[in-house]
């Protein structure tokens, strides 16, 4: 392993990715091995092709934000959630069908404890989102609805 600074050192030795093998390399492995299912995806391509005209920056932002949730490496700085809110047609359906993918790519990519590391994140990242989506449209969360 490259010398790290003692804060790098330090966010590393405690991050959820580290023990499992995750490694930067990885991380651009499975992000852009996904993205490629998600532009050929019926349900999510045109979503995301209406919006992203050159996919490397988008890659390289989620390089930073998985590096961020599993390396604990502070790299990603973005606020996903308007980002998130301002596509009307976003709801359920679309959720699960990129934690679908998402967690397929996963595996394959993988070896199985990191792919349920990121399997997890990506299951409560979904969650969050959908909450605060629903929200920030006036919506009764479901789970609300229920109690």
């Amino acid at each position: 392993m490259a010398q790290l600074e003692p804060l790098q050192s330090a966010r590393l030795a405690i991050s959820p990715g580290y023990p499992l093998g995750v490694t930067e390399e990885m991380i651009e492995t499975l992000v852009r091995a996904f993205y490629v299912r998600v532009q050929a995806d019926p349900t999510l391509g045109p979503i995301f092709t209406a919006r992203i005209d050159d996919w490397e920056p988008h890659l390289r932002k989620m390089f930073d934000f998985w590096s961020s949730v599993t390396l604990m490496s502070g790299r990603y700085h973005g606020t996903p959630m308007p980002a998130h809110a301002r596509i009307a047609e976003i709801g359920p359906a679309h959720f699960a069908r990129w934690l679908e993918l998402f967690a397929e790519t996963a595996a394959e990519v993988c070896p199985p404890a990191a792919a349920a590391l990121f399997v997890d994140r990506s299951q409560r990242i979904a969650q969050s989102l959908q909450m605060g989506i629903a929200v920030s449209r006036g919506e009764l969360p479901e789970v609300c609805a229920q109690a």
